[in-house]
Parts: structure tokens; C-alpha cells; sequence
């Protein structure tokens, strides 16, 4: 047994358990952390000089959660379902047994407190916690599809009542210490040098070693019946509700309102053998498993930087340049400063980069006026933003990043304005969503400094930043612009230069499809509801509107002029054409698109009918989701093929924190995988003979795969092409 804990035995019956997994910056729960646990739980029950047990980390957080790689390993295995169950309430029955087992444990919080870090916690009978910075306790496995396994339901049902633990479980909610307090799942808030004194001094005073559940006429705060009205109603619009935020699709959150409606008429182990059979069951389900690796464990990797090159030195930007003052720039300049990074904000006119600057000072005024920052961090964050027109300005910069229109000669010029002040060192970014990198790169002196950083708007809230390597993009320059996207606490995706890269071309899939339903005759609404069925966040009429179909428009005039004869328009285009061009509607931006806009609502406009008729017969909504799922499903795997992604990893974190894919098939890799790539096959097969041999092609590589047996993840995993020495899209 590899022990992570280390023990201090006071003179007065005070056994201190640090645990300190080894060679790691945080504690993990994996297979070590667990023998070694229960062998000092049982050690200390049965020792009798031991009078309390005082559980403390030497890391900076008290339980990370689970270990990555055991999870990860995991998921490409055929779950055993007796053994996940004998696992889960293993450990469960080993919480359970330190608040029975009739000696006082207190548990000294040093840092963040999560899932089963917390639900440990919580099973002690005193709860301290440090004041310190990022300090935060909870139970968010619903945000990864699971539910907590260790008690945590029904601790936070009997400790604060199934209207309070209901809305925490259901949303997966961090709480800040304060809060936690006065909810009673905190019973300290101390400065950290007190922490280990507060705890040590609580179980010097012998306090009773029971939870308040296990007395005699204990009874669950706000109801202990489901059969009472408040409770009933309360159940009811839960249920209500999730369903129709999840429309299905998500099994945890009702697994959740199952484990308390069945938990509260239960005596406490009885519900612990409920919540660790709904846990296994949600195991089982392959949502957990796509949204585990995508949002949990890929999402963790591409945070970590795992496309930077190893052979460049490591680098702290200190100030960078943004070319460009509109919403996107004026973003990029914010939170580049709230990094603590000194920024250069030009544009043409003075008042125009004074207005980019203006809108960092009205979003920290809002932050300001919620409590979320003081008046001397936002003259702290404005002060490292300097709005100018003078491009000499960027002489010490170590990055600029171009945020200017989509037009290539604009770009061209801010470029070799931008080149001939900045040092030879420097990287030079652009910002944009389609041009390609390794055009734009032509008019440069230095191709090799130049690479893509497509971020998201806006940009203070989306966490994806789609990094794109031009052809002649320098392991330098990749490693620099990956140390800033790190430094701005961004999730970097990496891809290769294409038309559209990843995310503008997979997205585009998806509006596309939408969009020629229209043209079909397939009714809006239904469009509208079906992607809202699939678990797209916002239908693809709405979301064309919202981006600006004038915009559309525009970009695809400016293909058509790039590529000449080779330009082959998406059967959208005409649509989008029609609707700007003869009818002036450009979207949510004039209040006339796909929708029309009055009053603070919206509504599909009427017209769309005397344009595009509607067909007599509508096809089901279970035929139009599986269009706007596998229009995209097709083109990620021709991305793929194509050289695009270097990692499959890549396109579903992109398609999922990047474009709406939704969350619960973890992005189109791992939906193909889980579906079985025959059966993609055939699907995708069947639509191209009913519907577009082109937008639902399946490339060779697809084919390939199934024959030989690979996947996307796990045993027998595709190396994909792009990741393949020498081999470019």
C-alpha cells in the first residue's frame, strides 16, 4: 500500500492526518488514497489513545477528486456493474463509518473542497475552513453527468432540507465560504493561520461523535414526507422543470431528484444504498462517460497546455498589443488586463480606441456595483490599458493580436504597421474567425512569427480560444501564443489552416442544415424545436440571426471573389441572399431576420411561409434533429481526414465549450463513438441518398476506421492525420 497520509499523535488523544500523496501538486482520489484512508480510519476507531482525528491536507486544495488517469482508463473499458457498486458503496460505508464510529473527527479545510474531497468533509462532524483566496466548497458532478456517490445527496438533504440541497445538487453550485457557513455546512471561517488550532480546539473539548440523523426523532429541515403539500409541489415543479431544461437528454439531474424523494423516507443507510444505485446506474450511462472526458478530463489537458512544444522555454507575457477597438478588441484588451498584463489598445481614431477602452471601465463599473471587485483593482485593471493610435507603442510588446474587420486588405496594412514597431522576437495573432492564416501570413516579413487565435465572443465569458498554425507558423510562435491563452485562463484548442479551421466550418454545419430546411419547406418552428429537443442551447434560425445574416452574406461575396470558380456555395447561401438582398433583413442587428424583433421579443416572421411554402407532410422531429446532428457528425470527420484536428480531443472540446455542440454526447468524436461508427456510417449513407450526397459525405478515413476496428478514443484510437510527422491539411 502506497500511504498519502501522514499521522501526528498529540499528547491529548489528537491524531492528525495530513494527507500528501507524493511526487503530485494536489491529492487525488485513486485506488492508493482509498486503502490508505480506511486502513488509518480503522487504525484510529480502534486505538484507544486516539480521542479525535483531525483531517488536513499539505496541498494547497484539501481533495482534487478523482485521479485522471484511472478515469480516463476507465472509459474505453465495458463497465462491470456489480463491481462499480461494491466500489462506490465501499467507500460510502467508510464515510458512514466515521460518523458512527463514536470517536469525533474534524476536518481543517486549507483550501477548495470539491465532490468527494467535500463529500469527506462532510462526513466529519466539524467542518473549518481557511479565508483564503479561491476557497470553495461544493458538489458539481452533475456539471460531468454523475451525482454525488459518497453520501453527499443525503448529507445535503438531512443537513439542510430538500429546499435548499434540491437547487445546489440540480446546478452542481460551488459555494464561497461565507456562504457555506450560513448554510451550516461550514462551522468555521478562520484566518489560515488559525485553522488547524480552531479544529484541534473543537476536539479538545470532547464533543458528542453523532450526527443529528442518527438520534432518536431527528427530522429533515422544511418537511419530512414527500407526501406533504409543500414538499409534493416542490417535487413536482423540480421535476417539471428539469425536464424541461434537459429534454431527456441529461439522466443526472433526475437521478438526483430520485436519490432525495426515495432518501428522505428512508433511514440513513438505507438511502445510501439508493444513492450509490443511482450513482452506479448513471455510470453506466454513456452520458457521463462523453461528458467526463470532454469537459473533465480533455477540457483539463487542453488547459494544461498539452499542444505547447516542449523545446520552448516557457513565457510570461507582460505587455501585448490589440489591433482594434470594436466589442471583440475592446474584450481581448479587458481581460488581458485583468491577467495583469500591461495592453496596447490601437485603433484609427483616438476616440475610437478611448470608446475600446470605455467598455472595460463600464464592465468593471457593473462588477463593481455587484461586489465582485473594489474600486482600487478596477484603477489597477484600467491603468495597464493604453488606448492610443501610435503603433510605436508596441516596441517592448511580446504579442499583438489583430482584431480588426474581416477584410484582407485592412488586416494587410494594421499588419506591417504593427511588424515594423514590434521587436523581431514578437508574435503576431490574428483574430479572426475564416481567413485563412496562411494567406494572410503572405505579406509579412516574418510568416514564421504569425499564427491564428480565434477567440470567442464575448470574450470575457467564452472560455475557448481555437489557436490555428499557418503553414509556415513557428514552434515559437505556437509556444508564445499558447503561454498567453494559458496566462488569460483559456482552454486552447489546436488546429491545422483550412477554410472555416474547425469550429466556423462544424458550426456552419449545423446553420446550414438548419437553414436549407427552411428552403425545403420543413416548418421554422419545427426546426427551431427539434435542435432544442437535441440539446442545442439556441436553433439555428436564431443563432444566424444573432450573428447577422448580412454578415453571412458579406463573407460568402468575399469567398466567391477569394476562390473564383472553385468557390462551391453551401445550399444556405441563397437563402441568406434572399433575405438580405431583397427583403433587407439583416438579423437581430435591424430587427428583421429569420425572426422578427419588437418589444423585447421575437417571433419567426410570418413571411418566411410566402417565400419558401411549407410542405403538406412535415417529416417527424426525430428525422430533423438527426439532420442537424449528422450534417455535423460528417463534416468533423472530414475535418478530421482532412488534416485539420490534431487530436480528436481538439474537435470536442471546440464543439462543445467553442459552438453549442451539446454537452451530453461530449462532441462529435465521442457521439461517433458512442454510437458505433457503422452505424454513423449508414445514417450519414441514407441521408446523402435522401437529402445531400455532399453535405453528408463520409470520408475514406471513416470507413477505414470501422473496418479495422478503431475509435476516436481508447484502446485501438486513431492517430489522426494531422498528427502524423510531416503531414499538414
Amino acid at each position: 500500500m502506497i500511504d498519502y497520509f501522514k499521522c501526528e499523535l498529540a499528547g491529548n488523544g489528537i491524531l492528525t492526518l495530513t494527507i500528501d500523496q507524493p511526487d503530485t501538486q494536489a491529492n487525488v482520489m485513486d485506488r492508493h488514497f482509498i486503502d490508505s484512508f480506511r486502513h488509518h480510519v480503522d487504525a484510529a476507531l480502534a486505538d484507544a489513545e486516539v480521542k479525535g482525528v483531525l483531517l488536513t491536507s499539505a496541498k494547497s486544495s484539501f481533495v482534487a477528486g478523482a485521479d485522471l488517469k484511472t478515469l480516463e482508463a476507465s472509459l474505453s473499458e465495458v463497465p462491470d456493474a456489480a463491481k462499480l457498486y461494491s466500489e462506490c458503496r465501499a467507500f460510502s460505508a467508510l464515510l458512514r463509518k466515521i460518523e458512527t464510529g463514536g470517536k469525533p473527527f474534524a476536518c481543517a479545510l486549507n483550501g477548495a473542497a470539491l465532490g468527494g474531497g467535500f463529500e469527506i468533509a462532510l462526513a466529519c462532524h466539524y467542518r473549518c475552513a481557511a479565508d483564503v483566496k479561491g476557497m470553495t466548497v461544493g458538489l458539481p458532478e452533475v456539471g460531468v453527468g454523475l451525482l454525488p456517490g459518497a453520501g453527499g445527496t443525503q448529507r445535503y438533504l438531512r443537513m439542510l432540507g430538500v429546499a435548499r440541497a434540491l437547487p445546489l445538487l440540480l446546478q452542481g453550485t460551488l459555494i464561497k465560504p461565507a456562504k457555506a457557513l450560513e448554510l451550516g455546512l461550514l462551522d468555521a471561517l478562520v484566518p489560515a493561520e488559525d485553522l488547524l488550532a480552531t479544529a484541534g480546539a473543537w476536539l479538545a473539548g470532547a464533543p458528542d461523535a453523532s450526527k443529528p440523523w442518527d438520534k432518536k426523532g431527528f427530522r429533515i429541515p422544511g418537511g419530512q414526507s414527500p407526501l406533504e403539500p409543500a414538499i409534493a409541489q416542490l417535487f413536482l415543479g423540480s421535476n417539471a422543470s428539469v425536464q424541461a431544461h434537459t429534454c431527456h437528454n441529461l439522466p443526472a439531474p433526475q437521478a438526483i431528484l430520485s436519490c432525495l424523494y426515495e432518501g428522505m423516507q428512508l433511514p440513513m443507510d438505507k438511502a445510501l444504498d439508493i444513492e450509490c444505485k443511482y450513482f452506479v446506474r448513471l455510470n453506466l450511462d454513456p452520458v457521463a462517460g462523453n461528458m467526463i472526458r470532454t469537459l473533465f478530463i480533455n477540457k483539463g489537458k487542453a488547459d494544461r497546455l498539452m499542444h505547447r512544444p516542449d523545446s520552448i522555454a516557457k513565457h510570461k507575457h507582460q505587455k501585448i498589443g490589440v489591433l482594434g477597438a470594436g466589442l471583440m478588441g475592446a474584450g481581448l484588451a479587458l481581460v488581458a488586463a485583468q491577467a495583469g498584463i500591461s495592453v496596447v489598445l490601437i485603433d484609427r481614431e483616438q476616440a475610437a480606441a478611448d470608446k475600446g477602452k470605455d467598455y472595460a471601465r463600464t464592465r468593471l463599473a457593473r462588477d463593481l456595483e455587484k461586489g465582485r471587485t473594489t474600486q482600487d483593482k478596477m484603477d489597477a485593471v484600467l491603468s495597464r490599458i493604453t488606448a492610443t493610435t501610435d503603433y510605436a507603442r508596441l516596441e517592448d510588446a511580446s504579442l499583438v493580436i489583430e482584431a480588426v474587420f474581416e477584410d484582407r486588405a485592412v488586416k494587410a496594412e494594421v499588419f506591417a504597421r504593427a511588424e515594423a514597431a514590434l521587436p523581431p522576437s514578437a508574435i503576431l495573432a490574428s483574430n479572426t474567425s475564416a481567413l485563412p492564416i496562411t494567406g494572410l501570413a503572405t505579406t509579412l516579413a516574418r510568416p514564421g512569427n504569425f499564427i491564428g487565435l480565434h477567440f470567442f465572443s464575448p470574450v470575457e465569458r467564452m472560455p475557448l480560444v481555437e489557436v490555428i498554425k499557418g503553414s509556415e507558423t513557428s514552434e515559437h510562435a505556437l509556444a508564445l501564443a499558447l503561454d498567453l491563452v494559458g496566462q488569460l485562463k483559456k482552454t486552447p484548442i489546436l488546429v491545422n489552416d483550412s477554410p472555416g479551421f474547425f469550429t466556423s466550418r462544424f458550426f456552419g454545419a449545423f446553420l446550414n442544415e438548419g437553414i436549407t430546411m427552411v428552403a425545403e419547406g420543413i416548418s421554422p418552428a419545427l426546426i427551431e424545436q427539434a435542435a432544442h429537443l437535441a440539446g442545442y442551447p439556441v436553433g439555428p434560425l436564431a443563432v444566424a440571426d444573432e450573428v447577422g445574416l448580412d454578415l453571412a452574406h458579406k463573407g460568402a461575396q468575399q469567398r466567391h471573389q477569394d476562390e473564383g470558380d472553385s468557390y462551391h456555395p453551401g445550399s444556405s447561401v441563397p437563402v441568406i441572399a434572399e433575405l438580405v438582398v431583397k427583403h433587407g433583413r439583416h438579423g437581430r442587428k435591424n430587427g428583421m431576420g429569420f425572426y422578427a424583433y419588437a418589444d423585447g421579443g421575437k417571433q419567426l416572421w410570418d413571411g418566411l411561409a410566402a417565400i419558401w411554402p411549407q410542405k403538406a407532410a412535415q417529416p417527424d422531429v426525430e428525422q430533423v434533429k438527426a439532420r442537424l446532428l449528422y450534417a455535423q457528425l460528417a463534416d468533423a470527420a472530414r475535418a478530421m481526414a482532412g488534416g485539420v484536428l490534431f487530436d480528436a480531443a481538439d474537435g470536442d472540446v471546440g464543439a462543445c465549450l467553442g459552438v453549442g455542440f451539446p454537452a451530453y454526447l461530449g462532441g462529435p468524436f465521442s457521439m461517433m463513438d458512442t454510437q458505433g461508427l457503422a452505424q454513423v456510417i449508414a445514417h450519414c449513407e441514407r441521408l446523402a441518398r435522401e437529402v445531400s450526397a455532399e453535405r453528408f459525405a463520409i470520408p475514406d478515413l471513416l470507413r477505414d476506421m470501422a473496418k479495422n476496428g478503431q475509435r476516436f478514443y481508447g484502446k485501438n484510437a486513431l492517430t489522426p492525420p494531422a498528427a502524423r510527422k510531416g503531414e499538414t491539411a
